[in-house]
C-alpha cells in the first residue's frame, strides 16, 4: 500500500517538470516543493473526475433499473452511491498525503505513516459500516412494502422486526469490529471494548422491546375494540396491556443488571449487599409494600379482570370509563372530561360498579311523581309511542308500573332498555321529558297537587252571609 502513494507522487513530479522545468523542486515552504503541491492538486483533480464519473454511472444504472422495473436493484444503486463516494475520496486523501510525507525527517515519517494508516483503515471500516446500514435501511423499507401487500398479518408484523433488528444490530457490531482498526493504547481499548459491550446489551433490548411490541400488536390485530360488542375485545385488550408493560418493566431491569454487572466495582458491591440480603429485604419490602401490592393487584386485574379497558365504572360517586390501565393505577375518564387516577389495589380491596362487566346492555329507569287521578291505560299508550319511536331503544323491554303510594301522590317507574350507558342516559332524559309533557298537556290535572278540605259548618249559608 505504501508503495503506490510513492510510486504515484515520483510519475506526477517527473510530468510536471518535464512540463515546467527545474524550478517545481524550488521549496515553498521546509522541505515541501512545488513539484509535492503540484503532485497533491493533480491527485485531488483526478478523485474529483472520478467521482463524477461514479455518479454519473450511479445515475445511468438507477434510470435503467426503473425503465427495467427493477426496484430492488435501484434501491441498492440509490443505497450504495454515497459510501461508493466516501470510499474515492478516503482513497483520494490518502494519496494527496503521500507528497508532503515523503518530505518529512526519517525519524516522523514512520510515526506519520502509521497515524495515516489508522486513519485510512478506519475510514475503510466507516466506509463499510455505512454501507451495511444504509443497505439494512433500504431492505427494511422493501420489507415494510412487501408486507404491506401479504395478507398474512404475522408476516406483515414479523418481516419488518428483521429490519429494524438489523438496523440496530449493525451500527453496534461496527463499532465493536472498529476497535480493534484504531489500535489505540490499553486503557482506551479497554473503556471502548466496555463501550461496545454496553451497546450491545442496550441494542438486545431493544430488540427484545421490539417483539414485545410486535407480539402486542399480532394480538389485537384480531379483536376490534371499536365494535358494539366488544365484551371479549376489552378483555383481550386489557390482559396484553398489562402483560406488555411487566415485560417492558422486566427488560428494563435485566437490562441495567446486565449493564452494571460489567463493572467490577458494582460486581464488589453486590456481594457485599448479598452478605445483609435479609435486612435489606425485611427494610425494602416495608418501605415498597404499597407498590408490590399495587404490582401484585395488576397481576390479580389482568387475570380475573374485575375491570378491562373501556368499561363503565361508578368510583368514588363519579360515572366514567377505564381509560388507561399501568402496572400501579387506573385513569378514569369522568363524564365531564375530568381524570379520576385511582391506585390498583382500590379496585381489588374496595366495592364499585361495572355496569360492563358481562354486558354494555342497561336497563334504564325513570321516576315521576303523579296525582292518583290519572288514568294509566292512557299512560301507558302514550309512553309505548313515546320509547318505540325514540331510536335510543333497543327494543328489548319497557315496561310502566306505580311501585310507590303517598297520601298526596303516587310514583311511576318506566323502565326501558339501551344498548350501553350512554345511549341509556340519553334515552331516560327523552323518555322523562316527553311524558312530562304529555301529562301537562293531556292530564294537568293529574299533575301532584294539595288537597285541602272544610268543615260543613265553614260552607253553611250563615257564614256565606
Amino acid at each position: 500500500m505504501n508503495d503506490l502513494p510513492a510510486s504515484l507522487t515520483t510519475l506526477v513530479s517527473n510530468i510536471l517538470r518535464r512540463f515546467f522545468g527545474p524550478d517545481m523542486d524550488r521549496p515553498v515552504f521546509g522541505p515541501v516543493a512545488w513539484s509535492d503541491l503540484g503532485a497533491m492538486a493533480f491527485i485531488i483533480l483526478c478523485m474529483l473526475l472520478l467521482h463524477g464519473a461514479a455518479a454519473a454511472l450511479v445515475r445511468h444504472k438507477t434510470r435503467q433499473a426503473k425503465a427495467e422495473a427493477k426496484q430492488l436493484k435501484g434501491h441498492f444503486f440509490g443505497a450504495a452511491s454515497r459510501p461508493f463516494y466516501l470510499l474515492i475520496w478516503v482513497y483520494g486523501l490518502y494519496l494527496a498525503a503521500a507528497p508532503v510525507r515523503s518530505k518529512l525527517p526519517a525519524n516522523e515519517q514512520a510515526t506519520i505513516r502509521d497515524f495515516m494508516d489508522r486513519l485510512f483503515d478506519l475510514g475503510i471500516f466507516a466506509v463499510l459500516c455505512w454501507l451495511f446500514f444504509r443497505c439494512t435501511y433500504m431492505l427494511e423499507s422493501r420489507l415494510v412494502a412487501w408486507a404491506a401487500k401479504s395478507e398474512n398479518k404475522f408476516e406483515g408484523l414479523l418481516v419488518p422486526l428483521a429490519g429494524k433488528s438489523l438496523r440496530v444490530i449493525v451500527p453496534v457490531i461496527g463499532f465493536i469490529f472498529a476497535i480493534p482498526v484504531l489500535k489505540l493504547p490499553q486503557e482506551y481499548t479497554g473503556v471502548l471494548a466496555k463501550g461496545g459491550s454496553i451497546l450491545l446489551i442496550v441494542a438486545v433490548a431493544v430488540i427484545l422491546s421490539q417483539a414485545v411490541n410486535l407480539s402486542e400488536k399480532m394480538v389485537l390485530t384480531r379483536y376490534d375494540i371499536l365494535v358494539a360488542d366488544n365484551l371479549r375485545a376489552r378483555k383481550i385488550y386489557t390482559q396484553i396491556h398489562v402483560l406488555s408493560k411487566t415485560v417492558y418493566v422486566l427488560i428494563g431491569l435485566f437490562t441495567l443488571a446486565s449493564v452494571l454487572m460489567l463493572f467490577e466495582e458494582v460486581r464488589r458491591l453486590g456481594t457485599s449487599i448479598l452478605a445483609s440480603a435479609g435486612v435489606v429485604g425485611v427494610i425494602l419490602g416495608f418501605a415498597a409494600q404499597k407498590t408490590i401490592a399495587n404490582l401484585f393487584a395488576g397481576f390479580q386485574l389482568a387475570m380475573a379482570q374485575p375491570i378491562r379497558l373501556d368499561d363503565v365504572v361508578i368510583v368514588e360517586g363519579e360515572w366514567g370509563r377505564i381509560e388507561e390501565i399501568t402496572l400501579t393505577y387506573v385513569v378514569i375518564h369522568i363524564w365531564d372530561e375530568r381524570r379520576l387516577v385511582v391506585p390498583l389495589s382500590y379496585f381489588i380491596e374496595k366495592p364499585f360498579q361495572n355496569w360492563t362487566r358481562v354486558s354494555a346492555q342497561l336497563l334504564g329507569s325513570v321516576f315521576v311523581w303523579v296525582d292518583y287521578s290519572l288514568p294509566m291505560d292512557d299512560a301507558r299508550k302514550a309512553l309505548k309511542t313515546i320509547i318505540e319511536s325514540n331510536p335510543l331503544w333497543d327494543k328489548r323491554f319497557w315496561n310502566l308500573q306505580v311501585t310507590d303510594a303517598s297520601e298526596k301522590t303516587m310514583q311511576l317507574r318506566v323502565l326501558a332498555t339501551a344498548a350501553d350507558s350512554s345511549k341509556s342516559w340519553d334515552l331516560r332524559c327523552a323518555v322523562r321529558e316527553q311524558f312530562i309533557a304529555y301529562l301537562r298537556k293531556n292530564h294537568p290535572q293529574s299533575l301532584p297537587q294539595v288537597r285541602a278540605s272544610f268543615p260543613s259548618s265553614l260552607t253553611s249559608p250563615e257564614l256565606n252571609s
